[in-house]
């Protein structure tokens, strides 16, 4: 049946049928099991995506097949629409629970009528409402109002998560390269679009905001520091340099206690590779002959036994 590659050079992509058509594609080639067919009257090149948006852990969101599902509805996504919701907020990479409905959601401005068709959200916004751009060639509602539309969709925790992705100031630690990225929202806009009149989970989205910080870089950073609130804990110091008495840099830690000298780090499978493996352990000999301890976390214990995450913590401090 010809492969996606032999497709005209001209031909985008993602494209209707009826364009398709018009560059030479026969009715045959439009059948093709290489061209997705996500939504009636599109077609896109590539094979089709499975469970697109059911990534396994949830903050790790498959956001370049998410991407792809986006983009296999542009070819029939109305002119005047615009992503908004969930979908916006995995197109900026925000963390979002898996229990979510995988559809995309669709915005337009009133009085315009919102699309319907399977596997489409339509919403109507008012002016004001949302604030849309244009991000990599689609358009979707701003970070700030992209997180302020979750409120009626996530818990408390998950909405300081996804705060906390969107405050979030990249660094490079121990300060040894500059940084040009910024956050993708101040916490003026969030409040700002958290007030606006009408909006569904206002309360939760203030309760959220007040606990957002811009340090952290995950959402296992942010459970951990959520736990140890809810415990009545000191609040550790987020993305810590570590250095010794000779002011040499021996690490960045996610969350620490410098005053104690202890730092807390949460380690995903990724810490399981060779490479890192070693690093590591070079890396928590250092703090020990600085006179640090370290409180080693996983997901097993964050996300299902935050007892043991306070009483190691406290542990850590008392001793």
């Amino acid at each position: 049946m010809g492969s996606p590659s032999s497709h005209p050079p001209d031909l985008p992509s993602s494209f209707t049928v009826r364009e398709g058509l018009l560059h030479g594609l026969s009715e045959w080639r439009l059948r093709d099991p290489a061209l997705r067919r996500s939504f009636h009257g599109a077609r896109s090149l590539g094979t089709a995506v499975d469970d697109v948006l059911d990534p396994g852990p949830w903050w790790q969101t498959r956001a370049e097949e998410a991407e792809q599902i986006l983009r296999d509805y542009l070819p029939v996504m109305p002119a005047h629409a615009f992503f908004c919701g969930p979908t916006a907020a995995l197109h900026w990479g925000v963390p979002l629970p898996r229990r979510l409905d995988p559809a995309l959601h669709v915005g337009v401005w009133r009085p315009r009528t919102a699309p319907v068709r399977p596997g489409i959200r339509g919403h109507q916004f008012s002016t004001g409402f949302v604030r849309t751009v244009v991000s990599r060639g689609v358009r979707v509602t701003d970070p700030a109002s992209t997180w302020a539309g979750l409120g009626g969709l996530l818990t408390d925790d998950e909405l300081v998560a996804a705060a906390d992705f969107v405050l979030h100031i990249p660094r490079h630690p121990g300060g040894f390269a500059p940084v040009t990225d910024t956050a993708l929202a101040t916490r003026a806009e969030l409040a700002a679009f958290a007030e606006r009149k009408g909006r569904p989970g206002a309360p939760a989205l203030r309760r959220a905001l007040a606990l957002a910080r811009t340090g952290s870089a995950s959402p296992p950073e942010t459970q951990i520091r959520l736990i140890l609130h809810d415990a009545r804990m000191p609040e550790p110091t987020l993305d810590w340099d570590v250095y010794d008495d000779l002011g040499r840099f021996l690490g960045c830690s996610e969350l620490a206690y410098p005053e104690s000298r202890l730092a807390i780090e949460y380690e995903s499978d990724g810490h399981l590779t060779r490479a890192q493996l070693q690093r590591d352990i070079d890396k928590y000999q250092a703090y020990a002959e600085a006179g640090w301890r370290v409180v080693r976390l996983t997901s097993e214990h964050v996300y299902r036994a935050p007892r043991e995450v306070v009483r190691r913590v406290r542990a850590g401090l008392a001793s």
